[in-house]
C-alpha cells in the first residue's frame, strides 16, 4: 500500500526502537519522513533511503520551543508542511522513591509530556494554516493504564499524554485534525533492555533477560512485541480509514492490558 504518497511526516524519537520502525513504515507507504531525535538519526535515514524511501534527519530537543519550531521548519523546507506528526520521543529512569531525584522527575515529565505538547502545538498551528487537516499521534505507554513500581514520574508523564490527547482532540476535531495515542506494552527495544536490567536489580536477583521473560509469560499472545507491531497501528491511525477516530488511546501490547 502507498497510503501516504506525498504526505509529510514528522517523527520525534525516531532514531531507533519504536520510532525507527514507525519511520520505516511511513516511508514504505510513500511518505516523506523527517526523522528527529536528540541524537543523530543518520543511520535510520540511510536505511530508509537504501530501501527506496524518502527521509531526512534533524537533531532536536523536544523540550525547547525554538528547537521544535526549527524541526517543523526543516520538514517544511525539505518536503512541505506537515500532514502527520508522531510525538514519540521519551525517556525513563527507574529508582526507589527515596532515591528518585527532583532532576529525574522534571526531566522525564519535560521530555515525555511537555515535549508532546510543544510538538502538537506547533503541528496544529501549521495544519491550521495549510487547511488540509492532519493527524497527530502520541506515544503513551502501558504505564498510562497502570503505573509500574519504581517509576511514578514515568507513569505520571504517560497518563498526562492521554489527557493531552483527549483535550486537543476535542479542540481541533472540526478542522479535520485527529489526535490519538497508543500504549505500547513490552516491546523489544533498547529502552526495554535498560528496563529489564534496572527493574531486575531492584526487584530481585534477576539475570539479564529473566525479568523480561517473566513478564512476557503474562502476555496472552505469548511474546514480546516488535516495533513493527506498533508501526502498523500508527499507520492505521494516520490513514483515511481512521478519519472518524479521535481522542482515543489504543493498547498495542498483546493483550497485557485489556481496557
Amino acid at each position: 500500500m502507498r497510503r501516504f504518497e506525498d504526505k509529510t511526516v514528522v517523527i520525534t524519537g525516531g532514531s531507533r526502537g519504536i520510532g525507527a520502525a514507525i519511520a520505516f513504515r511511513f516511508a514504505r507507504e510513500g511518505a516523506k519522513v523527517m526523522v528527529s531525535a536528540n541524537e543523530d538519526a543518520g543511520t535510520t535515514v540511510a536505511a530508509i533511503r537504501s530501501a527506496g524511501g524518502t527521509a531526512e534527519s534533524f537533531v532536536a530537543d523536544v523540550t525547547d520551543k525554538d528547537n521544535v519550531v526549527a524541526l517543523y521548519d526543516a520538514a517544511r523546507d525539505a518536503f512541505g508542511e506537515v500532514d502527520i506528526s508522531v510525538q514519540n520521543a521519551g525517556v525513563i529512569t527507574i529508582a526507589k522513591v527515596e532515591d528518585l531525584t527532583l532532576e529525574e522527575w522534571r526531566r522525564v515529565l519535560d521530555v515525555n509530556t511537555t515535549g508532546v505538547f510543544l510538538c502538537c502545538q506547533e503541528a496544529i498551528a501549521r495544519m491550521r494554516r495549510h487547511g488540509r487537516g492532519g493527524r497527530l499521534i502520541n506515544t503513551a505507554s502501558g504505564q498510562a493504564r497502570q503505573g509500574f513500581i519504581y517509576t511514578p514520574h514515568y507513569a505520571a508523564s504517560k497518563f498526562a499524554v492521554v489527557g493531552i490527547t483527549q483535550s486537543l482532540a476535542k479542540e481541533v476535531a472540526r478542522e479535520a485534525i485527529t489526535v490519538n495515542a497508543f500504549c505500547p506494552g513490552i516491546i523489544e527495544t533498547d529502552m526495554w533492555a535498560y528496563n529489564d536490567e534496572a527493574w531486575g536489580k531492584l526487584m530481585g536477583d534477576y539475570k539479564p533477560g529473566e525479568l523480561m521473560a517473566e513478564w512476557v509469560k503474562g502476555i496472552p499472545v505469548g511474546r514480546a512485541g516488535k516495533g513493527e507491531d506498533v508501526a502498523g497501528l500508527v499507520a492505521f491511525l494516520a490513514s483515511d480509514d481512521a478519519s472518524y477516530i479521535t481522542g482515543q488511546t489504543v493498547n498495542v501490547d498483546g493483550g497485557l492490558f485489556m481496557s
